[in-house]
């Protein structure tokens, strides 16, 4: 149950709680869509860290959100299937393994982010794409945590 007053409208409560703050939800809009239509890294390692802070965030919407741009990419159902166990899954790759260590310390313990966690996460990944996987990270973290701070994370209609 939403903890503030939410107008209806179509696609109920997470859709129209940017009407609170139209002035925002072009920004709202914007981090999503740059997570989404303009990151240089692969959706499969964009997809497994965004799940972990899911997890982290006990967000059932998030949870179960499948972007279309991601299920269009090809990005195969069971991919999700092992998240929780990354650090033993032999499925993923390394960077695939890194990105969801690095989103669940940038969401938990961003002090254990440590200069030898990032000689790690360089040797793997680019300067570039680090800047890239921290932004998605933060966006990911900061709007899942926003919907369940404010009670509206059980449904989602994003549209990206």
């Amino acid at each position: 149950m939403a903890r503030v007053d939410i107008p209806d409208g179509p696609g109920g409560e997470p859709a129209m709680i940017w009407t609170l703050r139209p002035q925002l939800a072009g920004m709202v809009e914007r981090m999503i869509h740059g997570a989404y239509q303009q990151s240089v890294l692969p959706p499969e390692e964009r997809e497994l860290a965004r799940m972990r802070i899911a997890q982290i965030n006990d967000c059932v919407a998030c949870s179960d959100f499948r972007a279309p741009s991601v299920v269009a990419a090809g990005v195969a159902p069971e991919l999700y299937d092992h998240v929780a166990e990354w650090a033993s899954y032999a499925g993923y790759t390394d960077r695939q393994r890194l990105a969801i260590e690095y989103a669940e310390l940038f969401a938990d313990d961003p002090a254990g982010i440590t200069d030898q966690f990032f000689t790690r996460l360089r040797s793997n990944f680019s300067d570039p794409e680090i800047l890239d996987l921290t932004l998605c990270v933060a966006v990911f973290l900061g709007l899942g945590r926003t919907l369940a701070v404010l009670g509206i994370d059980q449904s989602c209609a994003i549209e990206v």
